[in-house]
């Protein structure tokens, strides 16, 4: 184990007792494995598919007043050089690489800052760093993968070619209940939580408000989950934070349904705005026919006087069409038809 790894822990938002600090708001998932080093160990272990037992191993890097959308980034931690930063997430976010990338560039600062660590920033040698590892633990309501790889490269869009010098890759864990069955089962703390999450929502499907949801779920949790302990003493807090997650995910799932009820509106009304144009071009081009129509059969008539006048009082061609009152701008244009036929 390295040495560093050992090292008084930095973590400013955690509290030994579980209680939160009130100054941000926290998520469930954060405060349950920041609870217990036993369990984040666990979930490390699940994640990574090691076999740490010491959770005194783990060094906490969470920076308690970096706050995002009015939560606080959930866990940060050294373990074994390993640099770990793990987001919950219950609405999908393809914007977590740029999260994670200021994230991480203000824990590796501190990192760097930190004297204990012997960080010459401007030494000619290669100064060791921990390894990053990103994940995000999504338990929200849209159909996701049970594993996906989000990356910051996809913020670039494909119009452009340049090859970025900068990536940052966030795997994405579907932690909802039936999902990652595996991972679930090597981290029982973790699959309480999503248990615990999916009866919540169950009870909610049933027309119960959110406050007897969560308490019903607290209560119907099985004795032998090892979270519930946690549950029962903080039981109004749990309440407070599920509550304020719930909330949060109403909110932007109304954001969504408005944005998206605005947008087909909008393409409502520009069909209809197309339509329009195209019926009053179809109007138009139907006008411009009947004018010409109208225009040839003038034509037609007046020449036909003009032979009549012709073949039956032997005026001239001229004469015939001063008599039916043709312009004489136009006497060419009749004159050279009389000629061809």
């Amino acid at each position: 184990m390295n040495n560093k790894s050992k090292k008084k822990e930095r973590n400013d938002s955690a509290d030994p007792a579980g209680r939160t600090n009130s100054k941000h708001k926290d998520t469930l998932f954060r405060c349950i494995f920041t609870f217990k080093k036993e369990w984040l160990l666990e979930l490390y272990n699940a994640v990574n598919g090691t076999a740490y037992t010491n959770p005194d191993d783990i060094t906490f890097t969470t920076i308690g007043d970096a706050v995002y959308i009015e939560m606080k980034n959930d866990i940060s931690f050294l373990i074994s050089d390993i640099m770990n930063f793990y987001e919950h997430q219950s609405t999908f976010n393809p914007n977590m690489p740029v999260r994670m990338l200021i994230y991480s560039g203000m824990v590796y600062s501190r990192y760097v800052e930190d004297k204990s660590n012997d960080f010459n920033l401007y030494g000619s040698r290669i100064n060791k760093l921990p390894v990053p590892k990103c994940v995000c633990f999504y338990n929200g309501k849209t159909s996701k993968p049970d594993v996906s790889v989000l990356k910051l490269s996809d913020a670039f869009g494909p119009e452009n070619k340049t090859e970025p010098d900068i990536e940052v890759k966030v795997t994405m864990l579907n932690i909802n209940y039936g999902h990652n069955l595996k991972l679930m089962e090597a981290c029982k703390p973790l699959q309480e939580y999503a248990w615990f999450v999916n009866e919540i929502r169950s009870n909610q499907s049933n027309q119960l408000n959110a406050e007897t949801s969560i308490d019903r779920a607290i209560d119907t949790m099985p004795d032998d989950y090892r979270i519930k302990s946690y549950l029962l003493n903080n039981r109004a807090e749990v309440k407070r934070m599920c509550i304020t997650e719930f909330n949060k995910q109403k909110f932007l799932y109304d954001c969504k349904r408005e944005a998206e009820e605005e947008r087909e509106r909008a393409e409502r009304a520009e069909a209809k705005a197309r339509d329009a144009e195209a019926k009053a071009r179809n109007a138009e081009t139907k006008a411009k026919e009947a004018e010409e129509k109208a225009r040839k059969e003038k034509f037609q008539s007046e020449l036909s006087f003009v032979k009549i006048l012709m073949g039956n009082t032997n005026m001239s061609a001229e004469e015939a069409m001063k008599t039916i009152g043709i312009k004489p701008d136009d006497f060419q244009k009749y004159t050279d038809i009389l000629l061809q036929q």
